[in-house]
């Protein structure tokens, strides 16, 4: 259990590094980081980290498209959490 809480906060704080190298790479106008990269991050448990870095950076705040996913992510992990302490 432990070697899994590790995990996570390792997850999280990966996923929150590169939300906030994105948001850097934007304001230089520099390629940047994927989408799919940054929601596969989310879709795999850095979910918080990357929540954290947007807000804390203000980075895919504002786009429609990204945010939907982003929450229908959260929103697939809250069922699968429900579903897996109910059952």
């Amino acid at each position: 259990m432990d070697l899994l809480f590790y995990f996570f906060i390792a997850l999280n704080c990966i996923s929150f590094i590169i939300t906030g190298y994105d948001k850097r790479l934007a304001i230089k106008n520099k390629r940047r980081i994927s989408e799919k990269t940054l929601l596969s991050f989310v879709a795999i448990g850095g979910t918080v980290g990357s929540s954290l870095a947007m807000l804390l950076f203000r980075h895919k705040t504002s786009k429609r498209s990204y945010l939907l996913k982003f929450f229908l992510i959260v929103g697939l992990q809250v069922l699968a959490l429900y579903a897996y302490y109910k059952f």
